[in-house]
């Protein structure tokens, strides 16, 4: 059995991991952390570090906040505890020093989106980039999402950036804003417009949409249900431990490159 700890269990994706893990086969959930804390069927705690003090886990899971995942993450991996992360919201830098921090014995494994449409959907807009003169994405998510852009986004333009051998996106970009008007054409992630919008009718979708002379082609992907991100937790529970150092993409662990 693989013993889980589950940082953010009160919260709506943390409840949803909990609920995953249990009906799981091969896990257990040892444990669980948040600042808001509850009565549930395992112990619970406040904080990382006096939940591994008290508990042998082979894996935290965090589904906290960009404020705290960092910090729950070094907790972890200093007593031994390999991580998966659904938080967005970390740097370039904190997932080096997490890494830094893992070595050659532990796992960090960091999943931007954790839903298999996600990666697809990424992965088709790979292949299109380098055909298109013109990308932008636009994301859609929950009023109460703490991060914009999002972390798919932020993700799906470093792949497309990459695919494109980083040439920028030729749509026009913040020198066509009327004065008065700044980001109408959104952030420039990597060369590429990125459009965030906040609404409680969603809970998180992308799309992606080129361009060219007469066409465009638009790759979009709608999750409208927290169970959808459950597969891809379970596999990087599953997977992490068998692995050593960051890993960044649930593609990674799927037959999908």
């Amino acid at each position: 059995m693989i013993s889980v700890a589950v940082a953010g269990y009160a919260g709506r994706m943390g409840s949803a991991v909990v609920d995953a893990v249990t009906s799981a086969d091969d896990m257990t959930v040892v444990c669980g952390i948040d600042p808001h804390k509850q009565t549930r069927s395992f112990p619970t705690y406040t904080s990382v570090a006096s939940a591994l003090e008290a508990h042998t886990c082979d894996v935290l899971v965090d589904f906290t906040q960009p404020t705290s995942v960092f910090d729950n993450c070094k907790a972890a991996l200093r007593v031994g505890v390999n991580c998966v992360i659904g938080t967005t919201g970390l740097s370039d830098e904190q997932l080096h020093e997490l890494e830094k921090c893992a070595g050659d014995n532990l796992c960090v494994f960091f999943a931007p989106n954790f839903t298999t449409g996600a990666v697809l959907m990424m992965q088709f807009a790979q292949v299109a980039a380098p055909y298109f003169p013109e990308v932008e994405i636009i994301e859609y998510h929950h009023a109460k999402k703490l991060d914009a852009p999002s972390g798919t986004a932020l993700r799906s333009a470093a792949l497309i950036a990459a695919a494109r051998d980083g040439k920028p996106s030729q749509a026009p970009m913040k020198e066509s804003e009327t004065a008065g008007c700044e980001g109408a054409r959104g952030a420039c992630v990597q060369g590429i417009p990125v459009h965030s919008v906040r609404s409680m009718g969603y809970v998180a979708s992308q799309e992606i949409i080129f361009g060219s002379f007469g066409q465009t082609l638009t790759i979009r992907h709608d999750s409208w249900d927290r169970n959808s991100y459950m597969p891809g937790v379970l596999l990087g529970i599953r997977k992490a431990p068998l692995h050593t150092g960051l890993i960044v993409g649930l593609e990674n662990f799927m037959d999908v490159k």
